[in-house]
């Protein structure tokens, strides 16, 4: 049976769908159906990485590691075989899912007076803003209700995260942030944990395709950075949700000729801005542009302009960037 569960799932996820959606590109086709590209699991300048579409088998020359999609999403994820079943069983089924679940806390929003204080605390003011980011609200006890009406089972719900083991909303007094396969919840209140994230991966850069338009873009760790940026007109801003960025990621920054700006926390102790330097060295390696966007200390882009900062302010901040 676990066997049989296992073939079904390899079938419902073809390889080169599951390497497409995750930004792999081939960069030559060696005979029908065999596809050459860079290597997602290592820092790849040369094509290395083979992949038989027909087979759903990849294998690249220079790691030398191979296998099947399960495999992928093990090295590709760094989990162990049961966490990659997992992640792959929730790639397969979660879109239209999260897309339900996103959608309710959205009509939760402006029914919550709690919720847009707290957007506007946080200095988004602009119902443009919200709509571009889907910004909605989770109060908690009322999700599972919804769902379970529009058909879907529990043990859904509870493998997607939206809902605990014993029921209850996963979710409650956050606002919500839909992602790449995924939903960022930041809490209202102190005494709980303000970050909160569904199992599985946080996808790319955020809101990637509109910023990548630009031949430069301002990276941010957090979404609240973002969408300040965003509201003052900085279109080409993009947010890596945290100072480390995964593989996909920095594939991202450098699948073309660009400037990278990095906004990055100016923390007391250091670690955002140590990060930044971490982070533009390595593009440096890989032909990028990377400057630093010095902070007032003890900022970030978000308070930055909550405190009475504006648009020019930081466009000077930008031009006194240097790498």
């Amino acid at each position: 049976m676990i066997c049989q569960a296992i073939a079904r799932l390899k079938q419902q996820i073809p390889l080169l769908d599951y390497l497409q959606a995750h930004d792999w590109q081939p960069t030559g086709q060696l005979s029908r159906g065999r596809l050459m590209g860079l290597c997602p699991l290592h820092d790849d300048h040369k094509p290395s990485f083979l992949v038989d579409s027909h087979k759903s088998l990849f294998y690249c020359y220079g790691c030398g590691r191979g296998g099947d999609v399960i495999r992928f999403a093990e090295l590709y994820h760094q989990v162990k075989f049961p966490q990659a079943l997992s992640l792959l069983h929730q790639w397969r089924g979660l879109p239209p899912l999260l897309h339900e679940a996103a959608g309710f806390y959205r009509m939760q929003l402006h029914r919550h007076s709690e919720a847009v204080a707290y957007l506007y605390h946080r200095g988004i003011r602009s119902a443009e803003l919200i709509e571009h980011m889907q910004i909605g609200y989770a109060p908690g006890r009322c999700l599972r209700g919804w769902l379970t009406q529009l058909g879907y089972p529990l043990q859904a719900l509870q493998q997607a995260g939206l809902v605990t083991a014993v029921g209850y909303d996963a979710y409650t007094h956050r606002v919500v942030f839909p992602l790449q396969g995924n939903l960022y919840g930041r809490s209202l209140s102190a005494s709980a944990i303000p970050h909160r994230f569904l199992p599985g991966a946080k996808g790319g850069l955020y809101a990637w395709q509109q910023a990548s338009r630009h031949p430069a873009v301002i990276l941010v760790e957090g979404l609240f950075d973002y969408a300040v940026l965003w509201q003052a007109g900085f279109h080409n801003v993009t947010c890596s949700l945290g100072t480390h960025l995964n593989a996909r990621q920095f594939r991202q920054l450098c699948d073309g000729p660009r400037t990278v700006y990095l906004a990055f926390d100016a923390d007391a102790n250091g670690s955002g801005q140590q990060a930044a330097q971490c982070l533009s060295q390595r593009l440096r390696e890989r032909g990028i542009t990377a400057c630093h966007v010095t902070l007032p200390e003890g900022h970030d882009p978000n308070s930055f302009f909550i405190e009475g900062g504006d648009a020019r302010q930081f466009q000077s901040l930008m031009e006194a960037a240097r790498p």
